[in-house]
């Protein structure tokens, strides 16, 4: 009884690949297979930061015809910012190197590269 609800089903598959005048409904314009290589797009890139410090750092500059020994209170601060915003980027960038659940493309592509596909259609 199950090879004959296979065989059915076989038969089925065959009449719709086949179409009408026996040629198949579905040609595909490309090889079915994956490429060797991914496209290299970089990631978005995150918020700008130190926007107020920076900005707080011209004002100072503009208020006091840009000398620098009376805003260094600002310029320390504006540094200090920068250091803590490059930390936080290495510790972010060192902590995962698969984005939200993906591999980066240089990845993809050596793994790929190291698996080849078949040359031909399976």
């Amino acid at each position: 009884m199950a090879t004959q609800g296979g065989i059915v089903f076989q038969e089925k598959v065959s009449r719709l690949l086949r179409g009408q005048n026996g040629k198949p409904v579905l040609k595909p314009n490309r090889a079915l297979v994956l490429k060797d290589a991914v496209a290299n797009r970089k990631p978005k890139k995150g918020e700008a930061s130190c926007i107020t410090e920076m900005s707080v750092l011209m004002a100072c500059w503009k208020q006091n015809n840009f000398v620098d020994t009376l805003c260094s209170n600002e310029i320390n601060s504006f540094y200090m910012c920068v250091e803590k915003a490059q930390a936080d980027a290495k510790n972010k960038a060192g902590q995962s190197n698969i984005q939200g659940g993906r591999l980066p493309p240089k990845q993809a592509t050596a793994l790929l590269k190291r698996y080849p596909n078949l040359c031909k259609e399976i």
